[in-house]
């Protein structure tokens, strides 16, 4: 069995290598207008990385003239200069353009005014605020300055606890929003609305030690379907942030492992990387595929695409990929009972006794279903079906194997799971 899993990871290697080419060889062109980015592939995003300095302003008016589609200004700043965040607040706000602080990014200083002008706005990492400091002395400035600041984020519809915690704070010291805060404050939301959202929902990665748990999603809260309704738009169009958190960045593909049940539909690729593609062109459709490449299977679907990594059943001939969006942490290694339908299933033999009840386990199962019944059962190690009569034995123990014509046995083992690669689509 480690042999047979073995060999399926030496021939992954190369598999992996031409999903990373024909995935991720069309490499775009990253143009940079000061700490402002846009990529030619996600035209519609506009990148804040870095310090807003004296000619940042400018610098946003070329990035948005670079795209002009664009929705969706994603920060990562330090802060700078407040009277230039102020300008390029008013652009994003004269734009309508949503603002999103991703995860492990932070929003301070100059930069919250930045991301208080989104038409829509979502804290996923840390927004900082606190007083504007000056080296003049000269207070009348300093008033006409804050002046400027409440007008503009009154006009940007700011929650009045995030004014009152801005001018509370030393300009020494930083508040950064709690979580709760950002709740409780309403400072996410969505377009057309003041009620705030939560973070986008976060997919868990495929694997468990119980083999029969699917992969469970966290819904947003409210929902988005809650939100299009009190927004009154179409259910179906995302918001362009959670078009932004939904996009597959990375894909961990696994050596032996069948991602079995959930799919949308099946076709037949040339190979793993045909599979992948089809599943990466539904746009956010399809979360995961399982690719056998049994060659002794000439005719029908090989490529099985699936709105969810549904149940990990371990399968030698298989090689699967799950789609991870910014928001999904890499993959962690599992285990599980394994009953490799190729190489731990064998035809024609029995094993008597050891049967974890008086009766058969189910009515009118096949094989499969019985090796399944077998694998999601913990006290199971084998099992044993009667093809005459349509009966699957599940077993606690193992007895000696025997010939018995008509008899279908497996021998469950346990096994380790690790991504074989993970493949970055930025």
């Amino acid at each position: 069995m480690l042999s047979s899993i073995s060999h399926c990871v030496t021939r992954l290697l190369p598999v992996a290598w031409m999903l990373a080419v024909q995935l991720c060889s069309a490499h775009a062109a990253v143009k940079s207008f000061g700490p402002f980015t846009v990529d030619d592939a996600h035209s519609d995003i506009i990148s804040l990385d870095g310090e807003i300095n004296a000619g940042a302003a400018l610098n946003f008016r070329r990035a948005a003239e670079a795209a002009p589609n664009a929705k969706l200004l994603i920060l990562n700043s330090p802060g700078g200069v407040v009277q230039i965040a102020l300008l390029i607040a008013d652009d994003v706000h004269e734009r309508k353009l949503a603002t999103y602080i991703p995860k492990k990014a932070g929003c301070y200083s100059a930069c919250a005014y930045i991301f208080l002008a989104g038409v829509e706005r979502q804290v996923d990492g840390e927004l900082g605020v606190h007083q504007i400091s000056s080296d003049s002395t000269d207070l009348v400035s300093a008033q006409l300055s804050i002046s400027d600041i409440i007008d503009l984020l009154n006009r940007f519809d700011t929650p009045v606890e995030v004014l009152t915690v801005m001018f509370k704070t030393p300009p020494k010291d930083m508040h950064v929003f709690t979580p709760d805060e950002v709740a409780r404050y309403g400072i996410d939301r969505r377009r057309g609305s003041q009620t705030n959202t939560a973070s986008s929902e976060i997919s868990r990665p495929a694997g468990s030690s119980d083999p029969s748990s699917a992969t469970t999603v966290q819904p947003a809260t409210p929902t988005t379907k809650e939100m299009d309704a009190v927004n009154g738009s179409s259910l179906s169009k995302l918001s362009s942030i959670e078009e932004y958190t939904r996009r597959p960045t990375r894909m961990a593909v696994f050596a032996g492992l069948d991602l079995f049940g959930d799919d949308i539909t099946s076709q037949r690729t040339d190979d793993a990387a045909d599979c992948a593609r089809a599943c990466l062109s539904m746009r956010g459709e399809c979360k995961a595929f399982t690719f056998n490449m049994n060659p002794h299977i000439a005719r029908g679907p090989n490529c099985f695409l699936k709105a969810s990594p549904g149940k990990a059943d371990g399968n030698s001939a298989a090689i699967s990929g799950q789609f991870l969006s910014s928001s999904d942490p890499d993959p962690n290694t599992f285990s599980m009972g394994v009953i490799d339908p190729k190489t731990a299933v064998f035809k024609n033999v029995d094993l008597p006794g050891g049967d974890l009840s008086r009766r058969p386990f189910g009515r009118n199962l096949t094989a499969q279903q019985c090796r399944l019944a077998c694998v999601a059962n913990n006290r199971c190690i084998g099992f044993t079906y009667m093809k005459r009569k349509s009966q699957c034995w599940l077993k606690g123990t193992i007895g000696t194997p025997r010939y018995a014509e008509g008899m279908i046995s497996g021998l469950k083992k346990m096994m380790s799971f690790a991504p074989a690669s993970i493949i970055s689509l930025e």
